[in-house]
């Protein structure tokens, strides 16, 4: 591993099929390492899958297969800004349709239980519009959504 800080994300032994599908589905995004335990440990036997080095959208990942005892949460979530409905759309349903679910304003977790925000840059600027009013329609557009539309979110903002 040569990235100095890396994200550790801890999984039920599932680690590899999330990275996979991480790298099919994300630019930038890559399995770089395999490695297989030296010996048995409390969640799995010697030569398991014991950790993979991923790559999510350049961001470095190791992938922890540490057992059933931790779940992920909100707490911690990859915000990735799309540039249009077209790329909110394809990465939204690769995760939902992978096994995954749909929360609120943008947000939806994988079958694995990790958060992600699948947030337009349209929705950003929007949300930070100087005109205050601008934003707040915008902002209030998106808190009755799922995926997050953006000609809804622009309509918002226009008033």
């Amino acid at each position: 591993m040569t990235s100095k800080n890396t994200i550790c994300l801890w999984y039920d032994g599932t680690a590899l099929d999330a990275a996979t599908f991480y790298a099919e589905t994300f630019p930038d995004s890559a399995v770089t390492a395999v490695h297989h335990a030296p010996g048995d440990y409390p969640s799995g036997k010697q030569g398991d899958v014991l950790t993979v080095e991923f790559t999510v959208m350049g961001i470095a990942c190791l992938g922890l297969n540490g057992g059933d005892t931790f779940r992920h949460s909100e707490a911690f979530s990859f915000q990735v800004a799309t540039e249009d409905q077209a790329e909110t759309d394809r990465l939204w349903n690769a995760i939902v349709d992978n096994g995954g679910e749909e929360s609120a304003c943008g947000w939806c977790r994988d079958k694995w239980g990790l958060s992600w925000q699948i947030t337009p840059r349209a929705l950003t600027e929007a949300a930070n519009d100087p005109d205050r009013a601008a934003a707040k329609r915008a902002f209030e557009a998106m808190m009755t959504m799922r995926k997050i539309d953006i000609a809804a979110i622009e309509a918002a903002r226009r008033g």
